[in-house]
């Protein structure tokens, strides 16, 4: 991509309606645009990144077992009306009418309309365990909005849904996702640690929120340093392996780690002072066993192997990608802009043309640029006639791992030079060296 063709539109000052971080460099870096309260368009730079939070997403959704759906954002308010939930639900849902007069909703999550497909053509236990998950546009009215895309009323959410026979079969899928959301997190670049949730009525202890560490967190984690240690379940996790499943979530889950609203002080207490950990943090995943709420009234049944019919088990397993987007920034940035881990940066690497219309310089980006986009790696050619101050400014702060730096002096002694962004380094290398370390 040609940055004098692209649509990046980078703003020089700070808005001053960015409270956090990575409002602010979200903004700034042209990623997103604010349309009304809560609501954000996605821009080409942002919607890049998005789309690599989501495949991500998606490939440890797959690997886990769990099938892809797409189910509509309009609900009709029927199904709540069965669940019980329409009334109860609050002012966050958007209700509305259709031409017809019939009561519909903007969908907040999709329980009730997961079930109905569920019960609609699954009649045998022969068919479980069963997850479907999608992702989709769900709307929330918050009452207070903020933090951009961290707290919207629009938002992008991968949602899944486990059914089962049995509460111990339950178990086994809530394990599976617990697996596939410590993996999601690590490769998007974040240290995720399990905290145990509130399970409100039904109790026991499947309810897991995923918080990372920062500075801007909405609310104060308190937890056992242990957890910076623990190993990352592999990609060759066998997710049909019930006792290797639930050994990984007993090792994740044998230390302390809660948020204030699950905090014990005497537990925490008696770790170790050297080992506590208390800090801010961000939610990025919620998974949640839930038992028979949704299927019961329903009617989400099953022929059992007795010959009788059994309510499913329900679980729902939440992540928020446009969440993640602004946590991986405030997880990762400096005071010149975005550090982006290399999973989910919308671009491998930013050619920078120092003195563009000089000959030899305009080839050597040429030549750059035509072998890492047909190595297949994703690269912006700043070709722009802009200073070398802005090109650099604009490079660092957009975030892209790896800035190729091309300009009169190096160039004719056939050399450029790699700068990463992450660490600062540099090196002075020939063209050809620098498309072989790029292009592996």
């Amino acid at each position: 991509m040609r940055l004098s063709r692209y649509f990046m539109p980078i703003l020089k000052e700070n808005p001053k309606e960015a409270e956090i971080v990575s409002h602010r460099l979200m903004l700034r870096s042209g990623m997103i645009r604010q349309q009304s309260q809560g609501i954000y368009s996605w821009l080409p730079l942002g919607k890049r990144v998005l789309d690599k939070v989501n495949n991500i997403v998606r490939e440890e959704q797959n690997r886990s077992g769990a099938i892809e759906l797409l189910m509509p954002t309009l609900q009709s308010a029927e199904l709540w009306q069965e669940s019980g939930r329409y009334e109860a639900y609050g002012k966050e849902m958007l209700r509305i009418k259709d031409r017809q007069d019939r009561p519909m909703l903007y969908g907040p999550t999709n329980e009730e309309m997961v079930t109905d497909i569920f019960r609609t053509y699954v009649k045998s236990y022969k068919d479980l365990p069963l997850n479907l998950y999608h992702i989709q546009l769900k709307f929330r009215d918050e009452i207070r909005p903020r933090f951009g895309t961290m707290r919207s009323r629009e938002f992008l959410m991968k949602d899944a849904y486990s059914f089962d026979l049995t509460k111990e079969d339950a178990i086994n899928s809530y394990n599976k996702m617990f697996v596939a959301y410590l993996r999601t997190f690590d490769r998007l670049g974040l240290r995720a640690i399990p905290m145990r949730a509130d399970t409100g009525p039904i109790g026991g202890n499947h309810s897991h929120e995923f918080i990372i560490l920062a500075d801007t967190g909405e609310s104060e984690v308190f937890s056992h340093k242990d957890f910076v240690n623990f190993d990352i379940p592999s990609a060759d996790t066998d997710f049909d392996d019930v006792a290797g499943l639930q050994a990984i979530f007993d090792k994740w889950t044998s230390v302390y780690a809660a948020t204030s609203e699950m905090h014990d002080e005497a537990a925490f207490n008696a770790i170790p002072e050297g080992e506590r950990l208390s800090a801010r943090g961000i939610e990025v995943g919620h998974i949640f066993y839930f038992g028979t709420k949704y299927s019961e009234p329903m009617g989400a049944k099953v022929q059992g192997p007795d010959g009788k019919e059994h309510a499913v088990h329900m679980g729902s397993y939440g992540i928020g990608p446009t969440r993640l987007v602004p946590a991986i920034i405030e997880a990762s940035h400096d005071e010149n802009g975005i550090i982006w881990p290399e999973s989910v940066a919308p671009f491998d690497a930013i050619i920078i043309n120092m003195k563009a219309g000089d000959e030899a310089c305009d080839s050597a980006c040429e030549t750059l640029y035509a072998a890492l986009t047909k190595a297949g790696k994703d690269v912006l050619y700043d070709d722009r006639d802009e200073r070398a101050g802005t090109k650099f400014a604009t490079a660092d702060l957009i975030g892209v791992p790896k800035q190729i730096i091309v300009g009169p002096r190096s160039i004719a002694n056939g050399e450029v030079e790699v700068k990463d962004r992450k660490t600062g380094e540099r090196q002075t290398i020939t063209v050809d060296a620098a498309i072989n370390q790029l292009a592996g």
